[in-house]
């Protein structure tokens, strides 16, 4: 059954502010939740901050106290759903326990988003982020395995697999390789457009948590690795924001952000299999309706343009975690040596010389040391090898097949 946003009824938003027992979320059993309840709730908690900043920013732009007053009203909900949400995160979970399930999250929804996507360069987009935060992954499991003795598979289970995507060393890129070609707003498929502001909160919230806890560790190599790792993150936002198409108006923006923010909490109210977490979707899900509706109201009276104009007549399928490791696995095999040159992707030996990436990475990876190498190195060195869950074979790519120490 279809289900149209713009002709639901939510909750009124002057009975949407709720109490601080309320906000206070119950947190989840780290032990027993499931990796993709996990992923979801991070998803959220990335949608929710990415409408909250972007509130501010139309704020800071916008000089009229009826509009400024509408965005402080729902940014102050909005505020109160994010911490709803991010409060379900138990403390006892540590800060790579969580940085496991962020990287999952970057593996199984950009591979989803890039199954489904119908722009053939947007989806070659995500592709080529995928293999970069498949590659995450693999070098944050081995710290983990170095810090806490612990392995992966106990926090993300068997649903995605731990190997090396495209090495880290290599993703860092001179600025402008990082910069996109936008669609275009008035031809672009609407789910091409949900699918791009997804992926940019989610690579949003992911590089705001490493350059904020990156630092909290007192191992020098955690420490290192969370800094080159966050600077690539910082590289996909520029991505994937520069994927906008920058002539959309405030008000355009804002109803996409809301109808955004409807289709994730639907699609997680539709998969949810934890029964209160589920409630908490639901709620949520009412609570954007009514977001959109005035949203739209906006719209309709500053620019004088229907929102059934600009949004789809339902929701697209929902968005889904499941596994994605034969698609993964493609993706390694055909594009692991894949480059960018300003917006375009080309086979690294077409690359010229002369890249200004070539001089960034000799710079950025000067000195003898680079995090990303040197844990892999130091837990081959400790274990005899390296760390992987290859649950489908040995990797794809023969280069980067396991190789175990030589003993001395």
């Amino acid at each position: 059954m279809s289900f149209n946003p713009l002709a639901e009824r939510g909750i009124p938003i002057e009975k949407q502010l709720r109490n601080w027992s309320e906000l206070n979320s119950r947190p989840y059993n780290k032990n027993d939740v499931h990796p993709y309840t996990k992923a979801r709730i991070i998803v959220m908690n990335g949608t929710e901050f990415e409408a909250v900043w972007f509130s501010h920013q139309f704020a800071r732009h916008c000089d009229h106290p009826e509009i400024k007053g509408h965005l402080a009203l729902t940014r102050r909900i909005e505020q109160q759903q994010q911490r709803a949400v991010n409060w379900l995160i138990p403390g006892n979970e540590s800060i790579l326990e969580n940085t496991l399930g962020y990287e999952q999250v970057a593996i199984d929804l950009t591979a989803w988003l890039a199954r489904h996507e119908p722009d053939p360069y947007l989806k070659q987009v995500l592709d080529f982020g995928l293999l970069e935060d498949f590659d995450h992954l693999y070098r944050y499991a081995n710290l983990y395995d170095l810090l806490e003795g612990k392995q992966a598979e106990a926090v993300i289970g068997h649903y995605t697999e731990v190997m090396p995507g495209r090495p880290t060393v290599v993703e860092h890129r001179y600025p402008l390789d990082d910069i996109r070609a936008h669609y275009d707003k008035n031809s672009v498929d609407p789910l091409s457009r949900l699918h791009v502001m997804t992926i940019l909160a989610g690579e949003q919230q992911t590089m705001n948590f490493y350059m904020n806890m990156g630092n909290r560790f007192e191992d020098s190599l955690a420490r290192a690795l969370y800094l080159e790792i966050a600077m690539i993150e910082e590289q996909h936002v520029t991505q994937y924001e520069s994927l906008l198409d920058p002539v959309e108006s405030w008000f355009q923006q804002l109803v996409f952000h809301e109808f955004n923010e409807c289709y994730q909490y639907y699609s997680f109210y539709q998969t949810e299999i934890d029964p209160k977490i589920k409630q908490l979707w639901e709620l949520h899900l009412n609570l954007e309706l009514e977001h959109l509706r005035l949203a739209g109201d906006l719209l309709r009276r500053f620019e004088g343009i229907e929102p059934a104009e600009i949004l789809p007549k339902s929701l697209p399928q929902p968005l889904k975690f499941e596994e994605n490791k034969d698609y993964v696995r493609n993706v390694l095999a055909t594009q692991i040596d894949l480059r960018t040159s300003g917006p375009n992707f080309v086979p690294l030996s077409q690359l010229p010389a002369d890249s200004p990436s070539f001089k960034y990475q000799a710079l950025v990876n000067g000195g003898g040391f680079v995090p990303s190498e040197q844990v892999i190195a130091d837990r081959s060195n400790r274990a005899g090898i390296d760390y992987r869950v290859e649950t489908e074979g040995s990797h794809p790519v023969e280069s980067l097949q396991q190789q175990p120490q030589a003993q001395a």
